[in-house]
């Protein structure tokens, strides 16, 4: 049951991290310093208040910079190597001590997770942009907030509930993968056909 908590937790918070690391840090980090839950000495220096300060700031800027149109397509960019990084390290942090072909193994792990996540995000941006009515963008920042939030703290209390979580998100991305590869091939596909046409 700890193994199975263990890889909850590391799911939960990479697959958080893909769409919001700043949150996913500063909630972990909150959780470390007040003792919310017991969390594996790895989390320890999240708790640290420069980290949660730091972490918390860059979550106010990106909360505004995330309901902007083509602002927030701009931020997913840039974030295209920190989040998956950020989901490595998260999952790393999460097994303490061992081997270090254990904290490679979490690392892809962590590392895949998040970026399955953040590309999926960003893809999604992407084709709402293109939309003309101007509210698809707010609503989406704010669904992704909730959900960062109740997925890190499932993965706080209830990992194993975490994990089930996860695990159906996961599979709900590689069937959202192939929806957005349609959206772009309709939205962007036709206009570089139309471009080429005498």
């Amino acid at each position: 049951m700890e193994t199975l908590a263990l890889v909850g937790r590391t799911l939960g918070f990479s697959l958080a991290a893909g769409v919001n690391l700043y949150a996913t840090v500063a909630l972990i980090g909150l959780a470390s310093r007040f003792g919310w839950v017991s969390l594996p000495p790895g989390y320890q220096p999240f708790g640290s208040l420069w980290v949660i300060g730091i972490a918390s700031t860059l979550y106010c800027v990106e909360f505004v910079a995330d309901k902007v149109p083509w602002v927030d397509t701009l931020w997913d960019a840039v974030h295209t190597f920190v989040r998956p990084i950020g989901g490595a390290a998260l999952a790393v942090a999460a097994l303490g001590d061992a081997s270090p072909t254990m904290k490679i193994l979490a690392a892809l792990l962590g590392g895949a997770v998040a970026t399955s996540s953040h590309i999926t995000k960003a893809g999604t941006r992407v084709v709402a942009n293109t939309s003309p009515e101007p509210f698809s963008n707010l609503i989406l920042s704010l669904v992704e907030d909730g959900f960062v939030v109740a997925l890190g703290l499932l993965a706080l209390k209830y990992p194993l509930a975490a994990l089930v979580v996860s695990l159906i998100v996961l599979a709900a991305i590689a069937v959202l993968a192939g929806m957005l590869v349609s959206a772009f091939r309709r939205r962007f596909g036709g206009r570089a056909s139309a471009v080429t046409l005498p």
